[in-house]
Formats: C-alpha cells, structure tokens, sequence
C-alpha cells in the first residue's frame, strides 16, 4: 500500500531554514510526480511545490527563491528544503501522490515561524 512519511518540521524563527522528507513506499516512485503542500489553519490545502517524474519541478510564486524541492529516486525520497521562512509559511505540510487514479496523503508535519 501507498506510504507518505513527512519529517523535518518544528519551530523556526523569521528567516531560518528548514529541511523538509517524504519518504515513500507502496508504488513505483521514479514514475510518479511527488508534491508538498500546506494547510494553514482555516484556509484550504494548497499546492507548494512538485517534482515532476519527467524531472521537472515547480513551486508556487510566493515561495520562489526560498523553496526547493527535489527527489532521490534511489531512495524514493522527496524534499523540500526552505529558506528565508516567514510567518505565513507557517503551516502543517503533507506529501503527496496521485497514483493510480487515487490521492495520497502522509500524516503532514507542523512547520511553525515565529519570534
């Protein structure tokens, strides 16, 4: 079956750094795009970044410069290291997989910027 761990998470003051992983099992990774996203209290999950199986990634325009995600199709891993963190990226962030006509979730990780 389908597993999304996300680790990394805790509390970084304005303008820390942290390293976000989405260890994964269950499906064939190299032939799956891998994505992060955030859910802030009261507002909607929200696309942050994918790494596409094709090699190409994208991320959302307000973390441009600060955010990049990448994968290690040999240990069926994604990350998303972050940089310059501000208080609105505080956030539970969850891995995810569209495989095989389904979404999959991990349990998120609390990423928390404040002073």
């Amino acid at each position: 079956q389908v597993q999304l761990v996300e680790s990394g998470g805790g509390l970084v003051q304005p303008g820390g750094s942290l390293r976000l992983s989405c260890a994964t099992s269950g499906f064939t990774f190299s032939a799956n795009s891998i994505s992060w996203y955030h859910q802030a209290p009261g507002k909607q999950r929200e696309l942050v970044a994918l790494a596409s199986h094709t090699g190409g990634t994208y991320v959302k325009d307000s973390v441009k410069g600060r955010f990049t995600i990448s994968r290690d199709n040999a240990k069926n891993t994604v990350n998303l290291q972050m940089n310059s963190l501000k208080p609105e990226d505080t956030a539970m962030y969850y891995c995810n997989v569209f495989h095989e006509g389904s979404n999959y979730w991990g349990q998120g990780t609390q990423v928390t910027v404040s002073s």
